[in-house]
């Protein structure tokens, strides 16, 4: 008769369920559109991005993720509002909606106030049929409406939209 030791057992138990969470599990799936994907930390801030870059305005096609108070937009003579730009991307937390994209959520943020108080900081998505937004992007319409927290910077809720492409 063979000995098991408890490590044995316990190798052979883990094994086990890796090959059955492998087996139920989808090997792409994507998140639920009325979820709200988790962003990378680096992205929650907006300041690690390489292709982003500070600037006194915020040009055409860009948006911006932080925002600070420097002599440099001014000529040196006070403080004046500057810019952390960046090109939209999915996930992002961008301080200004973004034409072509719609948010799923909202949150308040001091990054992208230059100021003391928080201003609201939108997390940005391309739109897509069955996604559940806080505004209805140009080129769609909505089929169902919902009251939630995700897009509200307050104790309330607001409506939220699940969208159709026209």
């Amino acid at each position: 008769m063979s000995r098991t030791t408890p490590r044995t057992l316990l190798a052979a138990a883990a094994t086990a369920a890796l090959a059955v969470a492998t087996a139920i599990t989808p090997a792409a799936a994507a998140p639920a559109p009325d979820t709200v994907p988790a962003v990378p930390a680096a992205e929650a801030g907006g300041t690690a991005a390489a292709s982003g870059f500070w600037a006194c305005t915020v040009p055409s096609g860009y948006t911006y993720t932080s925002a600070r108070n420097s002599y440099a937009c001014s000529g040196g003579s006070y403080t004046a509002k500057e810019y952390y730009v960046q090109p939209p991307a999915e996930g992002l937390w961008a301080c200004a909606p973004v034409s072509g994209y719609t948010h799923i959520a909202v949150q308040n943020s001091h990054t992208c106030s230059a100021a003391s108080y928080p201003q609201t900081a939108f997390l940005i998505y391309k739109p897509v049929t069955g996604m559940w937004a806080c505004s209805v992007p140009s080129g769609f319409t909505y089929t169902a409406v919902r009251q939630g927290h995700e897009c509200s910077t307050g104790s309330y809720t607001a409506t939220t939209f699940q969208l159709r492409a026209l």
